[in-house]
Order: structure tokens, then C-alpha cells, then sequence
């Protein structure tokens, strides 16, 4: 086993990239960035000039495996988190580019840690809570979904089986983490980050309404970040997919919980009635099992650090407080 640990995060200028980015040079790394895109605004957001500059980006095709193998070799790649996908209204938009991305993207990424056992002992990847439906029992079981409703939860639900096969196969150990509804600092696309446009618009002093309504679970960015970077270490043997343990709340306690942080904007941020296509809770115990204590921010809490944090990033006076 190398002395120090490198870990490649694929997707990293996504809102979960950055933050796992942000655990993993807490814990002492100088990680590596790969993601086909140029819009670093949400690596400014998260990450102070100091801890960018001992990030390295590569820009990279997550369905390249050439590419990928190539940056994996250059860098001393020990570890990767796998978070590159196509969120759920861009695989609805564009089917087939989606599987591409999420689905053969997946196996090139496995592929690829696999022709590197000697030095890459594992690897985390992004499920999601879209594996299940909403005749789902809740809590949602670990033991995962069988019949999503979105072509993005298909995606998903196909990468925990090519993650099963590696493993039966190839001993190509994982851990796969679903998250629910992630939020945070960053948060600005999805099917989901409504909750954090709200939060950003609050600091703005701004209206907002939220595309949808009822219960969910609700998972702080930071505290997922810092799940991912410690499942990529953890990941030694087996092929485990795990729930996030986030926070089961209603978009009234969301809500609430953005007016009582900026109270200016009570009676400004609303939603529209109707239920997510997925359980209301999920099961949460096996994640912490594998990796070791997380963190649990609590919703109020969690809401008020994100609304300060994009005040003090400029997304609004501080007036609005």
C-alpha cells in the first residue's frame, strides 16, 4: 500500500465533487479534479484560493478510457470517487447520451480501476435514492430498489449491478453511496436543488418557489463529501451500496428552517404540492458501519451555514440577515 494516499474525483466541478474535493484535502491529500467541463464556479464557491491551489484538474471524458487510464498513471492515482453523471432532467431531455455518460461511463471507470488493482485497491461511486419508487416501503431498505420510475434511477440501478459483477468477477472492490436530497453550497442542478435555490435566493433577498412538495430526506453537502472521500479509502472488499443517513424532514420544515436563518424572507419561499417519485425515509445504518463516524448536520443548522456561506460569498448583502 502507498504511504500517501491520492484520490481522482471524476465530476469534480459538479456540487458533490467539489465538496468531496474539500474532505479530501481535510484529511491530508492533494486530490486530483477530472471532469469534461470548464465552469470551476462551484470549486470557487466551496474551496478557499489555498486549498484550490493544491487541487490538480485535469480535463477529461469520463467515457474515455484511454484518457482516464492516462490521468489515473500520471498522478499516482490511489483512490477514486466516481460522481460524473447526467442529472435526472438531462437524461430525461437526451436518453441516450445519458446512459452513455452514466451507464458506459461507469464501466469504463471500473474498467479502469481494475487494470490498476495493484496500486488502486478500490473505489466510491455516486448511486442515488432514484433506485427506488415511491410504492416503495419507507424507510426505503438498503437492499435497494427494483423498479425506478426515471430513466436516471435506471442508470443508477445498472451501475449497483456492473459494481456487483466487478466484484464477483474481477475483485474489484467498492462502495456505492446513495444520497437523497443533497443541499448546499453548490447545489444548483438536478431534479432536487430547489431546496438550495430557495437558500440562495433567501440571501439575495429574493422570492422562490420550489418545484415540489412533501417529504423527503435531506443530506448535507459537506457531510456527503466527507462520506464519499471516506468510502473511496474504505473500499477493500465486497461491493456494498449504502444509503446516506441524512435527515427525513417536509418541505414545510425546509421552509421554516430558511425563514428562521433569514428571516426576511418569510412568506417569500414556497413550493408546489406533490411528492417526490421515492420514499419519504430510507434505511441508513450500513454507511457509517463500512466507513466510520460521519457527521449529521442537522437540517436548521445545515440551512443557516449554506445561507451564510452564500452571503459571504457575494450572493447577497448582508443587509438581508
Amino acid at each position: 500500500m502507498p504511504e500517501a494516499e491520492r484520490t481522482l474525483v471524476t465530476g469534480a466541478l459538479g456540487c458533490l465533487g467539489a465538496w468531496t474535493l474539500k474532505a479530501l484535502l481535510a484529511l491530508g491529500e492533494e486530490p486530483v479534479g477530472y471532469d469534461l467541463g470548464h465552469d470551476d464556479s462551484r470549486l470557487r464557491l466551496v474551496l478557499d484560493e489555498d486549498e484550490r491551489a493544491r487541487v490538480t484538474l485535469v480535463e477529461g471524458d469520463v467515457t474515455d478510457g484511454e484518457e482516464l487510464g492516462r490521468a489515473l498513471d500520471e498522478h499516482g492515482i490511489t483512490r477514486v470517487v466516481h460522481l460524473a453523471a447526467l442529472q435526472v432532467p438531462f437524461c430525461r431531455a437526451d436518453p441516450a447520451r445519458g446512459a452513455h455518460v452514466n451507464v458506459y461511463g461507469t464501466v469504463v471507470v471500473f474498467e479502469a480501476v481494475k487494470a490498476r488493482r495493484a496500486r488502486i485497491p478500490g473505489l466510491a461511486y455516486a448511486s442515488s435514492t432514484a433506485v427506488y419508487n415511491v410504492t416503495d416501503r419507507s424507510p426505503a431498505p438498503e437492499s435497494g430498489g427494483t423498479a425506478p420510475t426515471t430513466l436516471y434511477g435506471v442508470y443508477k440501478l445498472a451501475n449497483e449491478g456492473t459494481a456487483r459483477v466487478f466484484w464477483h468477477d474481477e475483485d474489484v472492490p467498492s462502495i456505492g453511496i446513495r444520497p437523497y436530497v443533497v443541499y448546499g453550497p453548490g447545489r444548483d442542478q438536478g431534479l432536487t436543488s430547489g431546496p438550495s435555490l430557495a437558500m440562495a435566493a433567501a440571501a439575495r433577498g429574493e422570492a422562490y418557489e420550489i418545484a415540489y412538495g412533501g417529504a423527503a430526506q435531506y443530506d448535507f453537502a459537506p457531510d456527503v463529501g466527507r462520506a464519499f472521500a471516506l468510502a473511496a479509502r474504505a473500499a477493500t472488499d465486497g461491493a456494498h451500496v449504502a444509503n446516506f443517513p441524512g435527515e427525513p424532514s417536509t418541505m414545510q420544515d425546509v421552509v421554516a428552517a430558511i425563514e428562521a436563518a433569514a428571516p426576511a424572507a418569510a412568506g417569500t419561499i414556497t413550493w408546489e404540492e406533490g411528492q417526490l417519485p421515492f420514499p419519504p425515509a430510507l434505511e441508513g445504518k450500513l454507511l457509517e458501519h463500512l466507513v466510520g463516524p460521519l457527521p449529521r448536520t442537522q437540517l436548521a443548522v445545515g440551512v443557516r451555514s449554506t445561507i451564510e456561506h452564500f452571503r459571504r460569498a457575494g450572493e447577497a448583502p448582508s443587509s438581508t440577515s
